[in-house]
């Protein structure tokens, strides 16, 4: 069974000794440290650079289009036969609409209410980048309904950090694990 594991970056190393990912995904801003996952090669571990935000703010990065394509590229390559890892700095943000991302793609005939609430079951705190999900949706050619899901799901709890989390990529309802460890 393909699943998808988020967590903030305090948990990558724990996280990636659990669930043994086959790719990595980070999603940082440009002064955070370099991130390596053991047993990771830089083939199979997509390093994106921009800040949380969603709104042009001076002196800051936006997620732009190049980084979500290059985001779908990656997912693409993704063979589903172990797990992967996408991690953010407090695995809220970014993270999430990454997961969501994925997830979209992976399940191009499951609604994409479905696959929100799918997102908001496994992590209550989830408050995924909506510039990021909108960039994912154009691109994906989904009319704008990964974005209006994303919106009728609304904010997370308030967190300073999430906690892991996996969701599992297959068409049928499943129970979402909302704690791994």
């Amino acid at each position: 069974m393909s699943k998808i594991v988020v967590c903030p970056l305090t948990a990558v190393v724990e996280t990636a000794r659990i669930h043994k990912p086959s790719h990595v995904v980070t999603l940082l801003g440009p002064t955070a440290p370099p991130v390596t996952v053991e047993g990771i090669g830089p083939d199979n571990h997509l390093r994106l650079c921009f800040n949380d935000i969603a709104v042009a703010i001076e002196g800051l990065i936006m997620p732009g289009v190049e980084h979500a394509e290059g985001l779908l590229k990656f997912l693409g390559g993704w063979n589903r036969e172990r797990p992967i890892l996408i991690h953010c700095w407090a695995g809220i943000s970014r993270s999430t609409a990454a997961a969501y991302a994925a997830l979209c793609m992976n399940l191009p005939d499951v609604d994409e209410a479905v696959l929100a609430m799918r997102l908001r079951r496994a992590s209550p705190t989830a408050t995924p980048n909506k510039l990021i999900v909108a960039l994912a949706d154009d691109i994906l050619g989904r009319g704008g309904r990964m974005v209006d899901a994303i919106d009728a799901i609304g904010r997370g709890q308030e967190a300073s950090e999430g906690q892991v989390f996996q969701l599992d990529v297959s068409p049928q309802p499943v129970k979402e694990i909302s704690k791994t460890w």
